[in-house]
């Protein structure tokens, strides 16, 4: 909600942020990319294992990780739609703030996000859903 308000370029908090370690732009954004890795790894996982879709764990983690690295693409070419149909000057609406790499750094975030996901979060969810079926 931050992020929508400000524009993710413009976030008050990262502005200071910035300022203080002297980087060249507003990181908010790559925290945003990480929760879009981070929180539809526990959904998807959620989903395959209560429906017993892929019982293998190993191949599940894979799928999710899979799955997730699609929704980042998907979202960066929406981004990238909008820019294009909108008329706006691409740079201002997509937040890169020059940086070439953006749309790859934010993709790699979301992919780190679903692994830590993955690895922090399993076995307590492996612990809940033990106690919902009981």
């Amino acid at each position: 909600m931050i992020g929508g308000h400000y524009t993710y370029a413009q976030v008050p908090l990262f502005d200071t942020i910035k300022d203080l370690l002297n980087h060249d732009r507003n990181n908010y954004d790559k925290i945003a990319h990480f929760a879009q890795g981070f929180i539809p790894a526990m959904i998807a996982r959620e989903i395959l294992i209560r429906k017993n879709i892929i019982p293998l764990a190993k191949w599940r983690n894979f799928f999710i990780i899979c799955f997730c690295l699609a929704f980042s693409a998907f979202y960066e070419l929406i981004e990238w739609w909008v820019a294009i149909f909108s008329g706006e000057d691409a740079e201002a609406f997509l937040g890169t703030q020059g940086y070439i790499w953006d749309t790859q750094s934010d993709m790699g975030l979301a992919l780190l996000g679903s692994i830590v996901a993955l690895i922090v979060l399993s076995k307590c969810h492996n612990g809940q859903l033990k106690e919902l079926n009981n």
